[in-house]
């Protein structure tokens, strides 16, 4: 597995870490709960097909700024210029979990920056009746367990790699925890909902069939609501960030769906 082109775009004032692999039309990937630390095998499929672009929120593993984010729409307008700098206007987009909320978000409210949009699990959407897991409410050793359904895939992402510095490689993930907790703390909802009948762009909804954190019913109340072309797919063996439980799969469905 190669390393990705490194580069840094500048958004309120602070970079943001942009990972860039393979050849062929653009693809955007924001990241789930965490953000991604290191490059990962789920990339690497994408990449086989495609020139796969993946910014770093702010806040998450290779950017900062995101203390400067205090509304709902300071974090709109930053991931809007997130994207459009990393050259992704126009582009397919796929998000997992917080990123796919983000990737949903902007297929709304600025439909001629999208294509076709793949999202997983997304957060933003709470119902009473069949709430969303806390995921900042967990103990610290049960956190990757609820992300992952095979915990160790997301702790070995998670694990300092030999020559980090080893203080601050843990700053970094708690800063990812805090930076989404910014936006979607304590319930997750930022009413989302309100938002996907704007969404006209081609919609592939995956969800991790053992996902713990977002009920399942969730991925037909999206369907339910997208104005646009949309299919639910269910990944098996599969936690909340699908991905990384199951590389090969997800990013077959995603490059299927946006052939």
């Amino acid at each position: 597995m190669s390393e990705p082109k490194t580069e840094t775009v500048d958004v309120n004032g602070h970079p943001c870490r942009v990972w860039r692999k393979g050849n062929g039309p653009k693809i955007g990937f924001l990241a789930g709960f965490g953000g991604l630390p290191r490059w990962v095998p789920f990339l690497d499929r994408l990449a086989e097909k495609r020139e796969v672009i993946v910014p770093s929120l702010p806040g998450f593993p290779g950017a900062t700024g995101h203390t400067l984010l205090d509304t709902h729409l300071d974090w709109l307008i930053a991931v809007r210029q997130l994207l459009s700098k990393s050259g992704l206007d126009g582009a397919d987009l796929a998000g997992s979990s917080v990123g796919a909320s983000f990737v949903a978000e902007m297929a709304a409210l600025w439909p001629q920056s999208v294509r076709r949009i793949a999202i997983t699990a997304p957060f933003g959407l709470y119902d009473p009746k069949e709430p969303p897991a806390d995921v900042w409410a967990q103990k610290a050793d049960a956190v990757a367990g609820l992300l992952c359904l095979n915990e160790a895939t997301y702790k070995d992402m998670k694990a300092v790699p030999s020559g980090a510095n080893s203080v601050e490689w843990p700053i970094e993930q708690v800063r990812a925890s805090e930076a989404a907790a910014r936006v979607f703390w304590p319930l997750g909802n930022t009413r989302l909902h309100k938002r996907l009948p704007m969404i006209e762009a081609p919609t592939l909804i995956l969800w991790g069939e053992q996902d713990r954190l977002m009920p399942r019913s969730y991925a037909d109340w999206i369907k339910r609501s997208v104005q646009g072309k949309s299919e639910i797919r269910v990944v098996k063996d599969a936690g909340h960030l699908a991905e990384l439980d199951q590389p090969d799969a997800v990013a077959k469905a995603i490059l299927e769906w946006m052939a």
